[in-house]
């Protein structure tokens, strides 16, 4: 440590950091094993300081949209499908991958 002053931190399990963020131990554990949050790996276990709280909570944040009130609605990533009136929608169902394969393989007689 720095200064001569030895500095001690404090660690939180993930049960505690679940707690403190309003979710599952098991979620924390999740994002901590997949690296999508900051950890400490000590004694064969998570451990989370108050800056790794922090920098969890800032990785999850969410921020509104620039196209926030435009009518594009829904969360992001899916996808609006707009049927006018007058068209009918006509679902074909797909030939089945082994019929498909048997067509495309030239008779052998």
């Amino acid at each position: 440590m720095t200064g001569g002053a030895a500095e001690r931190l404090t660690f939180y399990r993930p049960a505690e950091v679940a707690d403190r963020l309003g979710c599952s131990e098991w979620w924390v554990k999740e994002q901590a094993r997949r690296r999508r949050v900051p950890y400490c790996w000590i004694g064969g276990s998570y451990r989370f300081t108050e800056e790794h709280v922090a920098a969890i909570a800032r990785i999850c944040e969410r921020l509104p949209d620039d196209h926030a009130g435009h009518g594009t609605g829904g969360p992001r990533g899916t996808r609006r499908v707009v049927v006018e009136e007058s068209s009918a929608l006509v679902l074909r169902a797909r030939v089945p991958k082994r019929a498909r394969q048997r067509a495309a393989q030239p008779d052998a007689a």
